[in-house]
């Protein structure tokens, strides 16, 4: 595979929630930020190679086969940040193009050693599941806070909105992974939500609250 053909793979699978759902090739092609007829040109080829399965005006999916190489630069990417995060003292918002880089690394040996040298961590920086060299991974109970009811308590495991911008200001405001959460008042006019943390009471908008997930812990 080549780095392009890669990228197409994984968009694919990350568009289709990784359950192998058939995607239009105009989704893809806003996501490589490319022309559709690009797009087509490219899964014929992906096609002839039996990684997906398209139909014309219906859809591109991964075969089997497509998926495996999915999973394989899943856990490549994610390996990486975790990896730059906790060795490197990367911030979470800037490991995302660094890691988009070395996913394309072939060195299956490499990605083992590197799992090994982590301790076969289960989740990425922003809480996303890792899965396991065999493409496995446990996928854990989670909901958005800003569809929770009220009383809720749990522990923040990821986020939706996984951009630099939305990374910094969670760290402006001292908001991380790791952190215990009660759901203590709902605004009926705006959505947003005021919470019981360690520190104190915590308010937070409609749309933070749409992009933190939350474990139920009770």
């Amino acid at each position: 595979m080549t780095l392009s053909e890669e990228d197409y793979i994984k968009v694919i699978y990350h568009l289709g929630k990784g359950e192998n759902i058939t995607v239009s090739t105009n989704a893809v092609a806003e996501q490589m930020e490319t022309k559709p007829s690009s797009v087509t040109d490219m899964v014929k080829k992906l096609s002839d190679k039996r990684v997906v399965n398209y139909k014309p005006y219906k859809g591109v999916s991964l075969t089997e086969f497509g998926q495996k190489i999915a999973l394989s630069l899943v856990r490549k990417h994610r390996l990486w940040e975790v990896f730059l995060v906790e060795k490197l003292d990367f911030s979470w918002d800037e490991v995302h193009e660094v890691a988009e880089q070395l996913e394309h690394i072939k060195s299956e040996q490499l990605i083992d050693k590197l799992d090994d040298y982590l301790g076969y961590p289960k989740t990425d920086p922003h809480g996303d599941p890792i899965p396991s060299k065999e493409g496995k991974f446990t996928k854990s109970v989670k909901r958005l806070i800003s569809e929770v009811p009220v009383g809720t308590s749990g522990i923040c495991v990821g986020v939706k909105d996984s951009s630099p911008a939305f990374l910094k200001f969670l760290d402006k405001n001292k908001i991380a992974l790791g952190d215990g959460f009660t759901l203590l008042e709902r605004e009926e006019f705006d959505g947003s939500v005021q919470l019981k943390t360690v520190g104190g009471i915590l308010r937070i908008s409609h749309q933070i609250a749409s992009n933190l997930y939350l474990e139920i812990t009770e």
